[in-house]
């Protein structure tokens, strides 16, 4: 496969000017406007002998002018469509086309493409417009814009990794896995996936309730060496699990980092946050903007189902995994069907009102990687509709009363259930038509959710496409500023969801000191509290605490209720993992346990067992096991 660019442009007989990798994809330019308009069925031989994704696009110097380029596509779309923005990537011969109706750019079976590319010679690509503006997102984009001539060199310098010649049969064939984080315990994932050919970093996250060294994974360790991880696989956007990765190119990475392309936006989002609650809590940040765009140039992203090749000898798939927007379960193919290994990462099996559940059927499965979140016995979730019905009703009693209801969120995934479940109560008349406050980035993240329906379940899909998005609302108001937090806490009742989740910082902190001496007032936790976090303490029944003020601290009086409703999570349940391992195909050699406090993990294991009767591990903190 060394010299797969000359057999190709061997094959085409001087058509091509220039043959460059994309990652593991083929990128052809040729200067002939015939063959880049005629060309398609030769591209296609190559593609069924070569087993590679391969594209033609035209050559810079037969391009059309890119003024007259945008002029031509504003001719060729409707103007229903709605175009934001057209950018043009000149040295990749790309132009994007972004736009509040992407279906009518692309045309009945993709005619309308097809005509821009033959009037413009550019290779165009869509994107949906997000529904609500959001600068912080539209600045994430630009970051890749704005340094394509970077990234084409980048990418083409990691296919060259990755089509590295590479034999089998000269090495030894081995596959190991060390836990850096996440081994009995919930934060901090970082997994590093070993070959004899192949460094592969699987998240990157930090423990949000931590302290110390506790907080961080361990990279201080012989087989860590920065310079040599080939690439780093994120499953999803949460810290726990991209918390750190800036920090990993602040530090001198300059690989690639493979994710879905809503987690490449919200992955941005939440590390600017992150940087944003710091300066609040009068912390130096890990890293700063700066280490963040380095992590959004070096991205690659995928679709659901999309096979790429990472390395010389690892191939992988990313799968939904139900448990926030892009969220991926990663299928791992090693040395052309060595070892077969699924890091299911976190993962939801059943449907919820924002996202379809875990996919369960794949190629082939040795051994899994499963988190213990809610592993234990008693981790039993009770139905969705019950725990819907007992968070409306709590509410209600607390407006009933003249109380405010702070409800702290993951900004992403857990808000969104939150405000679609509050959204149907309200139009169905289960509940008042009362002040509902979002504060935090949850506004941001939400921009990002109406900008990739085709992640959203079934039904929410549908309602962005018929222009009813649930998330514009008029029942929400947002939060943009101190005044305006300053009225919604002067205020009457009312219902405020704010972030953090665990309050370990954000909006919800502040909330927090404000509601909780009044016994009019209620507090529902409805995510995971990490053990060490406030929230795990106020939920376990701490009834006072000290805070920092303006500079000094103060007593802080817990008066208020305070609720949990488990069955709302966006993690798995007892019954639920369960149920995913005895629907799983093909049924796995070997489990592994992570991402769960220790009695979980245990419990979970033991039960799996008994249910497999396959080998499971529950790895402790830097042990390495081997998988083949």
């Amino acid at each position: 496969m060394t010299d797969i660019l000359k057999h190709i442009t061997d094959k085409l007989e001087g058509k091509i000017t220039e043959a460059n990798f994309e990652g593991a994809n083929i990128v052809l330019y040729t200067e002939n406007e015939k063959f880049f308009k005629e060309g398609e069925p030769k591209i296609k031989e190559l593609v069924d002998e070569l087993k590679k994704r391969i594209e033609l696009r035209a050559d810079q110097k037969i391009l059309l002018d890119q003024e007259k380029t945008k002029e031509e596509i504003k001719k060729i779309v409707p103007e229903e469509a709605e175009i934001t923005n057209i950018i043009l990537d000149f040295h990749r011969s790309i132009v994007i086309i972004e736009a509040k109706r992407p279906g009518m750019v692309i045309g009945k079976q993709g005619s309308i493409l097809d005509e821009i590319k033959k009037a413009t010679l550019w290779t165009p690509q869509i994107r949906r417009s997000p529904a609500i503006k959001s600068q912080i997102t539209e600045n994430i984009r630009e970051v890749l814009y704005a340094n394509n001539n970077y990234r084409r060199k980048f990418l083409n310098d990691v296919g060259k990794k990755i089509y590295k010649e590479w034999n089998p049969e000269k090495v030894e064939e081995w596959v190991r896995l060390t836990f850096l984080g996440s081994a009995r315990e919930v934060g901090r994932s970082c997994l590093l996936l070993q070959t004899p050919n192949s460094k592969i970093l699987l998240d990157c996250g930090i423990n949000v309730a931590g302290h110390g060294k506790d907080k961080f994974p361990y990279f201080d360790i012989p087989e860590f060496d920065i310079r040599n991880i080939d690439a780093v696989i994120l499953s999803h956007a949460h810290l726990d699990h991209v918390g750190l990765l800036p920090y990993l190119y602040k530090m001198g990475y300059k690989g690639p980092t493979y994710m879905t392309h809503p987690t490449m936006d919200l992955a941005a989002l939440t590390s600017l946050d992150f940087i944003g609650v710091a300066y609040k809590q009068a912390a130096t940040p890990l890293f700063s903007s700066k280490d963040v765009k380095e992590m959004v140039k070096h991205t690659i992203c995928l679709n659901f189902n999309e096979v790429t090749d990472v390395t010389p000898d690892v191939r992988i798939t990313m799968y939904n995994s139900g448990h926030a927007l892009g969220s991926a379960m990663v299928h791992f193919n090693i040395g052309n069907g060595l070892h077969n290994f699924l890091y299911s990462a976190d993962y939801k099996y059943t449907k919820t009102r924002l996202l379809d559940p875990a996919v369960t059927s794949f190629p082939r499965v040795e051994s899994v990687l499963t988190e213990a979140t809610y592993g234990a016995k008693t981790d039993i979730l009770p139905p969705r509709i019950e725990s819907e019905e007992k968070l409306i009703e709590l509410i209600n009693k607390t407006i009933e009363r003249g109380g405010k209801v702070l409800i702290p969120e993951l900004g992403l995934g857990r808000a969104q259930e939150t405000m679609l479940i509050i959204e149907d109560a309200i139009a169905s008349g289960k509940m008042k038509k009362i002040p509902v406050y979002i504060d935090g980035m949850i506004w941001d993240i939400n921009a990002i959710h109406t900008a990739y329906p085709d992640f959203l379940s079934t039904q929410v899909r549908s309602l962005i496409f018929q222009d009813k998005n649930p998330f514009v609302s008029e029942i929400f108001s947002r939060v943009g500023s101190p005044h305006e937090r300053k009225n919604v806490i002067e205020g009457g009742p009312c219902l405020v969801l704010a972030t953090s989740g665990m309050l370990v910082g954000g909006a919800s902190v502040e909330y927090f000191r404000h509601f909780s001496d009044s016994e009019k007032n209620s507090m529902i936790f409805v995510c995971y509290q990490g053990v060490g976090s406030l929230g795990r303490q106020v939920q376990e029944g701490l009834k006072e605490t000290r805070m920092m003020v303006d500079g000094r601290e103060e007593s802080v009086k817990v008066n208020m209720e305070v609720h949990t409703i488990t069955g709302l999570s966006a993690h798995a349940g007892r019954n639920e993992i369960m149920s995913f391992f005895n629907n799983m195909r093909p049924r796995p050699k070997r489990i592994m346990i992570n991402h769960g406090e220790v009695s979980k993990c245990l419990d979970l294991a033991s039960a799996l067992y008994k249910l497999s009767h396959v080998e499971t591990n529950v790895p402790r903190i830097l042990e390495t096991l081997r998988l083949r």
